[in-house]
Parts: C-alpha cells; sequence; structure tokens
C-alpha cells in the first residue's frame, strides 16, 4: 500500500476549505446590499503598510525601490513573511501566500495592504482565505492584474471596498501617485477623466449610475461560476486586458454575456486594451470596436473605450463597491461618494 505524506499546505487544502465555508455566517454571503459595504480608514502620513506577493514572485529590488517610492510620500511599510518566496512562476506555496493575506488583516499595526506583482495565482489562494477575519479587520487593499481576483473576492466575501490600483512593478509616476493620494489618503469622490491625449470612444451614448466593479478581463471570466463574484444587477463594469488577441477578447466577453453577467449590468468600461491585436499576420480578425458592436452595443447600455485603467503607466486608482455616475459620451467617471472614512 502506497504511502502519503501530507504536508501544511495540502492538509489546509483538503480539510481548510470545507470547514472554511461551513464555519463563516455572513462573511461568505456573496449577494451584498449596498448597506452591507463597509469602507476602510483612510491611509495617513506616518502609516504602515503592508506588502505582500499573492500572485507572481517579485525579486528583492523590485521591494526595495516600492519601499523607497512609499517613504517618500509618508508611509512606512512592513514586508509579508513571504515576499519573497518562489514556486515555480508562484510567489511561494498557495498556503504562504493566504497566510500573508489573513496576517496583514489581522496586524493592527498595518494600515493598508499593497500587492507586489500580478502574473498569475490568486485564484489558487481564494479558498484559504479567512474572510470573518478579514471582515473584522477592514483595511484598505490595492493592486490590479491577476489581483482582480483577489480584490473581487474580498469585496464580494466580507464588503469591504478595495481597490484596483498600482502594483509594486506597476510605473509609480507623479499621475498615478496623486489618483492613490486623492482616494486613498484625502477620501476625494474624484471625477476621473482622461488627459487630453488619450481620447476615449463612445460605444454607447448615455449616463447611468451604479455601483463600480471590475478588473481584468481574463481574470473577470476566470472567476464565473464561483462563489467569488458578486451580484451584478445594476453594477457598473469595467474591464482592462493586456497582450490578447481580439479573437480572446471576443471569446471572453460572450463568456459574460452567456453566464448572464452583461444582461444584468447598468453600464461598462473596457479601459484599455494595451498590446491586444489581430494575431498572425494575414489572418483574418475582427476590430475591437467590431467586438463592441456585436458584444455591448445591443445591451443598449451607457459604454465606452478608452478610460485611463489598467496596464499603462498613468493609471487612476479605482474603488470597488462604490457609488459612481459614468458618462460614455464624455468617457467620465464620477466618483458620487468617498472610498474610505
Amino acid at each position: 500500500m502506497a504511502k502519503y505524506t501530507i504536508n501544511r499546505c495540502n492538509f489546509l487544502k483538503l480539510f481548510g476549505l470545507t470547514i472554511l465555508a461551513s464555519h463563516l455566517p455572513g462573511a461568505a454571503q456573496n449577494n451584498l446590499s449596498p448597506s452591507s459595504i463597509i469602507k476602510p480608514s483612510r491611509l495617513k502620513v506616518g502609516d504602515t503598510v503592508g506588502l505582500i506577493s499573492p500572485a507572481g514572485f517579485v525579486e528583492s529590488e523590485t521591494v526595495n525601490e516600492l519601499t523607497k517610492i512609499l517613504s517618500e510620500i509618508g508611509l512606512k511599510v512592513k514586508r509579508g513573511k513571504h515576499i519573497l518566496d518562489r514556486y515555480g512562476y508562484l510567489a511561494g506555496k498557495d498556503c504562504d501566500r493566504a497566510a500573508d493575506v489573513n496576517a496583514m488583516f489581522a496586524d493592527t499595526s498595518v494600515a493598508g495592504i499593497f500587492t507586489m506583482a500580478g502574473g498569475w495565482g490568486c485564484n489558487r489562494i481564494l479558498p484559504l482565505l479567512d474572510y470573518n477575519l478579514i471582515r473584522q479587520n477592514p483595511k484598505i487593499l490595492m493592486g490590479f492584474s491577476d489581483v482582480t481576483s483577489l480584490i473581487l473576492a474580498i469585496y464580494t466575501k466580507t464588503g469591504i471596498v478595495t481597490f484596483h490600483g498600482p502594483l509594486g512593478t506597476s510605473t509609480w509616476n507623479s499621475f498615478s501617485v496623486k489618483h492613490l493620494q486623492d482616494v486613498l489618503f484625502n477620501g476625494q469622490a474624484n471625477i476621473l477623466k482622461n488627459v487630453p491625449n488619450t481620447p476615449v470612444e463612445t460605444i454607447t451614448t448615455g449616463k447611468v449610475r451604479g455601483h463600480l466593479v471590475g478588473g481584468n478581463l481574463s481574470l473577470v471570466t476566470a472567476l464565473v461560476g464561483s462563489g467569488y463574484l458578486p451580484d451584478w444587477e445594476g453594477k457598473i463594469l469595467f474591464v482592462e486586458e493586456v497582450r490578447e488577441d481580439i479573437y480572446r477578447i471576443d471569446r471572453m466577453l460572450n463568456q459574460l454575456k452567456l453566464s448572464g453577467i452583461l444582461d444584468k449590468i447598468a453600464g461598462f468600461i473596457f479601459a484599455q486594451c494595451t498590446k491586444c491585436t489581430a494575431g498572425e499576420d494575414n489572418q483574418p480578425s475582427l476590430t475591437l470596436q467590431e467586438v463592441f458592436s456585436d458584444c455591448i452595443e445591443p445591451l443598449g447600455i451607457p459604454a465606452w473605450y478608452g478610460s485611463m485603467i489598467g496596464h499603462i503607466p498613468d493609471k487612476f486608482t479605482l474603488p470597488l463597491g462604490v457609488e459612481v455616475e459614468i458618462d460614455a459620451d464624455l468617457g467620465t467617471i464620477q466618483m458620487l461618494e468617498s472610498a474610505v472614512i
């Protein structure tokens, strides 16, 4: 008879998932009313933020560079225990990356949590997170790309407003830092409008209000059918993407259509599709605009393309879960409330 050794990570995966699911009353609810939304406390000069790597691995130089940048805007840092771990393309074992998330939420000395990199891996740790602990200790959590899964899951399971904003590997230029400070430090209800040299394209004209939710398109679609996406009724969905052929954008948008998500939302923003191509040379392809015409325009809801969100140097910091008004003709997102307290 074969013998099997169960290490700590495998033990958590085998036994922790069902235990976690059955012992989180309230925190495991997928459908949250606006009254259930929890706003985290704003950041202040002198606060400590936790740095974690919940997805792909990073080098120590990247952590050092971000530490210097954050010190320049008045923040101290506390590194996650496993921030520099490596397990293949991941920043360590699933249970260790999840442990860093849980530990940072539990740590009362930490005012906010910034994530280091995207890549892949956040989906793997979602069942290992202690959502009850997280809900009891609301604080700022920010990231994008693969971290879309983490910020969506925590918003969905706990009601805490999370933030789609720069990673440790992002370009922390004056534009991105100012928008981060406006939202996370100053609590401003900003109007997010592209700079003049970054035009927007209206898909369907109009204005609408709703709660803003979204992230990287690949990760949103990867969560379809799971318990980690919110009730989409009346939501405003924003998505962004990078290095995907147009037929894949078509496929993912149709997956959202077939799953019923697109029929529920009140508004749609496709932010940026950075380095998205038609595919192999000389192969027939739809244009991105034709995909929008086929998939989004028939919804009859305000929609546009080109907002400064995603895999670009100049990016907005967006709160998931707050009420906004979008104008598809101007390409603007008006926050109707502060995202922090």
